[in-house]
């Protein structure tokens, strides 16, 4: 998957939270997130903010699928706002995900 394939379906889906994200959808969107709010600091802490509050629901929707492709629920996202326990759903991310079909669906994409 390219960086545009994944901006493309990240969103197309901004608020899809059922269905599953391949690591390479996760990540590129991920690298675009930190590309675009580095530039919209660099520019103002206003423009950061409106940035920032507009890719919050395609990064809480991208990041919930991609817990899907692990066969793990969403709510696991929870676990990111606990200090160093973060780092278990960063390690999540970076994990294959699940072979074939799960209880979440097929991979598409």
């Amino acid at each position: 998957m390219t960086l545009g394939q994944s901006l493309s379906i990240c969103f197309a889906k901004y608020a899809k939270f059922d269905g599953r994200a391949p690591r390479s959808e996760y990540w590129w969107f991920m690298l675009f997130i930190v590309v675009v709010s580095c530039a919209a600091a660099s520019i103002n802490d206003t423009v950061y903010g409106v940035v920032a509050f507009a890719l919050l629901l395609p990064h809480l929707a991208v990041a919930s699928r991609r817990l899907h492709d692990l066969d793990k629920s969403a709510w696991w996202l929870l676990l990111g706002l606990v200090p160093i326990a973060n780092l278990v759903v960063l390690v999540w991310f970076c994990m294959k995900g699940s072979q074939g079909p799960n209880r979440f669906g097929e991979l598409s994409s």
